[in-house]
């Protein structure tokens, strides 16, 4: 019996029903079967090692996909916890998943106690396990037999995770001499194992529960081979340098503060400058291509929020209400049921279509305290926000609008990497988390792709990503030294609509609901500034920069021209910095250094006696003497955005 495979590119084959990917990939290419950790099967990532028994769709996962990496680093969770349980005795394993970046292992170390310098003796046995190229097999258990496994082994962990399955779906990986409660997929075998770094302990909770015992928790990543994770360790260490918590707090960006809230950021005056020159550059390119500025409350009452749907949606995401008089009010979460209210505050006809409402909105959801990060998941944010509602015809020139908005900021920027996701629903999750509109869903999917395609906007399809009321593109953007971020997004409603009665006539004289896009190009404040830091490294462009020049006077007795400096170039447009401390010249130019001012003048007799000034340039030192006149031309051109 022959069975049906379909490739990403469409092409169809033939072969032997129970024939493993792994096994298909050899028939493809001699060197293919090296390189495959696992295979995406009809959607789902499984074993490359699992019979296939049915026609099938097909793709081979290695390294360099996602999914491949993924497998990869479960499959490294198990080989350390196998290095764990053959170095230490009365070791208990929690849950070890893959994460972004690598991999962790929540551990009951028992009567052992694990520091920092056991991860190198627990690394050494990783690649010796790893060089005995142990094949991961998978094996169907029933929850009797898994029960009295771990009952014997004492494993108080695991039986407490198999409460929570149902009989006929419990599966146990093993590998080497190692056992594990695990859905999987796995990698073929240890030996795709080249490099390995355990990067630190922590403490954790099990199952995140304060009141329950706390684990040792184990990070670490692997690579198939040792450059890659050479690589990956510069890149951590440029990173560290990057970290916008650290650079916010150096350059004077922001701060938080216990009495405020925690996630509740308070900008700074220099923050609070780069905020308004963020929100500059969006009014005027939205003012240029017809955006229209509205404002709206903090707050709404629970009726608008039911009426979208985000309360039935996103409850677990806003704040708990407040109630005046017997009415509930929550915080504002999005902006969208707001600007809704706003167009259908007048008729409209299809001549007033497109209609476009912005605004930089302030927005509050309530993230869990373990997932606040700096300026990147915080309780209040300011977003670029705006929706545009338009008719069907128009649809495709005005999402193909903001995608180019979207090219042009990241010109500004210079973000050079960036993908774009096409964010599709799940048809088996309609009603539940999506708006139970199937035919909807497939059009309005469709339309996005089209416009992608006709704009030649590389792309890729992620199931089950979407929005509850429509598609989405949802834009990954990397720094300067490659992280990635997830910046914005762009989405489609087709729902809200219907739901809040937007209507206009149509040139039929007939009412229509308008098509509504969602669009975000600049984020929230937070998280752009948060990315920006990292991705500049804190060195701001000039025009960006919120002190562009530092003057600094040698001492007191040329302090008078030192302000006349300052005051003819701060007529000039630029921003300065007076450093009147009575410091030496040497602790003020690192003090400017530090704070990343882009340009330092040094003031003292010579400069007074040619009507001069010294400059230095941060980070490359002292680059000549100028007039005054002169080093103003010179920072005119590089001050355009």
């Amino acid at each position: 019996m022959s069975v049906k495979i379909t490739f990403p590119d469409g092409a169809i084959k033939e072969f032997q029903s129970g024939i493993t990917a792994l096994e298909i990939a050899g028939q493809l290419s001699n060197s293919l079967p090296k390189k495959v950790l696992a295979a995406e099967i009809n959607g789902e990532i499984q074993d490359a090692t699992r019979p296939i028994t049915g026609d099938a769709t097909l793709k081979l996962l290695t390294w360099n996909d996602n999914g491949g990496k993924s497998t990869f680093w479960h499959s490294s969770a198990h080989l350390m916890a196998e290095a764990i349980e053959s170095l230490y005795k009365g070791i208990k394993f929690g849950i070890g998943p893959p994460i972004e970046n690598g991999f962790y292992y929540d551990i009951d170390t028992g009567h052992n106690t694990l520091t920092i310098n056991d991860l190198e003796k627990i690394e050494k046995k990783m690649l010796e396990l790893a060089n005995q190229k142990s094949e991961f097999k998978r094996k169907a258990i029933s929850k009797g037999d898994a029960i009295a496994y771990f009952t014997e082994k004492g494993d108080e962990y695991k039986l407490e995770l198999l409460e929570g399955l149902e009989d006929g779906h419990i599966t146990f990986y093993e590998q080497g001499g190692f056992t594990d409660l695990c859905r999987g997929p796995h990698i073929p075998n240890t030996g795709h194992i080249k490099a390995i770094k355990l990067m630190k302990l922590a403490g954790a909770y099990w199952r995140g529960d304060e009141k329950r015992k706390q684990l040792t928790r184990i990070y670490g990543v692997t690579f198939p081979n040792q450059q890659e994770l050479d690589d990956y360790l510069k890149m951590l260490e440029e990173a560290e340098k990057r970290d916008h918590r650290k650079l916010g707090q150096q350059l004077e960006i922001y701060t938080f503060d216990e009495e405020v809230g925690p996630g509740l950021p308070l900008w700074l005056p220099n923050g609070g400058f780069l905020i308004e020159k963020i929100e500059e550059l969006a009014k005027q390119t939205e003012d240029e291509v017809g955006y229209s500025r509205v404002r709206t409350p903090h707050i709404a009452k629970e009726a608008l929020y039911i009426r979208s749907g985000h309360l039935p949606y996103y409850k677990e995401s806003m704040f708990p209400p407040m109630e005046l008089d017997n009415v509930k009010y929550y915080l504002k979460a999005m902006n969208c049921p707001h600007h809704h209210k706003i167009f259908g505050a007048m008729p409209k006809s299809y001549k007033d279509l497109p209609i476009r409402l912005a605004e930089y909105g302030t927005c509050y959801r309530y993230e869990d305290s373990g997932s606040l990060f700096g300026l990147m998941r915080v309780r209040s944010l300011q977003m670029n926000d705006a929706h545009i509602y338009c008719t069907k015809e128009q649809f495709e020139s005005e999402f193909r609008a903001v995608n180019a908005m979207y090219l042009k900021y990241f010109k500004i920027f210079g973000i050079e990497k960036y993908k774009m996701r096409l964010s599709k629903h799940d048809p088996s999750k309609l009603g539940q988390k999506y708006i139970n509109e199937p035919e909807l869903w497939i059009e309005t999917e469709e339309m996005v792709r089209n416009v992608l395609i006709n704009s030649g906007i590389p792309f890729e399809e992620v199931q089950d990503e979407a929005a509850f009321y429509g598609p989405k593109i949802d834009i990954q953007i990397y720094s300067a030294i490659g992280r990635e971020f997830t910046l914005a997004t762009n989405q489609v409603d087709f729902a809200q609509g219907k739901r809040f009665n937007l209507k206009y006539i149509n040139k039929d004289n007939q009412e229509e609901f308008p098509i509504i896009i969602h669009r975000a190009p600049l984020s929230t404040h937070e998280r752009f500034i948060g990315f920006l830091l990292e991705h500049y490294a804190g060195n701001f462009p000039l025009w960006l920069a919120p002190k562009q020049i530092a003057i600094l006077p040698i001492s007191d007795k040329f302090m008078t021209y030192a302000e006349g400096v300052a005051s003819k170039l701060k007529e000039k447009g630029f921003r300065v910095k007076m450093d009147e401390r009575a410091e030496k010249i040497g602790k003020k130019i690192r003090d400017a250094e530090v704070m990343k001012i882009p340009y330092m003048t040094v003031i003292g007799e010579k400069e007074e006696l040619n009507g001069q000034i010294s400059v230095r340039k941060h980070g490359k030192g002292d680059i000549g003497s100028f007039s005054i006149e002169d080093f103003a031309v010179l920072l005119q051109e590089e001050n355009k955005r």
